[in-house]
């Protein structure tokens, strides 16, 4: 990430190392916006690189600011381990594996005990 790059280039870094990040937890994309109180299709825009007028709002003030190539070190981009880098033959991961939940839970997933919802109050 550099000064140069535009923000739809910063922006689509950014979103493909939130993937690679969420991956590495593997978490599904409806398991991590349950878990951050948002959208799925939230998660999928920002993971697109389409995170909406924010986020470009706040990488051009990094810009005025000279902050861009600290956005390094909030998304440092990751490194497979040579037994991953094996195991995939030099693709990508692309999809986070199945736990031994049921079908229903992950179309429904309950919420973690203690997990913050919509209507606390605390």
């Amino acid at each position: 990430m550099t000064n140069q790059a535009t923000d739809e280039a910063l922006l689509t870094e950014l979103g493909a190392r939130l993937a690679e990040a969420r991956l590495e937890k593997n978490l599904t994309q409806a398991q991590l916006a349950m878990q951050a109180g948002i959208s799925k299709r939230t998660v999928e825009r920002l993971e697109s690189g389409r995170a909406g007028t924010e986020l470009a709002a706040f990488i051009r003030v990094c810009r005025v600011l000279g902050l861009v190539e600290r956005l390094e070190a909030l998304i440092p981009e990751s490194a497979p381990s040579p037994m991953t880098q094996l195991k995939l033959g030099g693709r990508k991961r692309r999809r986070a594996s199945s736990s031994a939940a049921s079908p229903s839970a992950v179309n429904d997933p309950a919420p973690p005990a203690g997990a913050w919802t919509w209507g606390d109050k605390s």
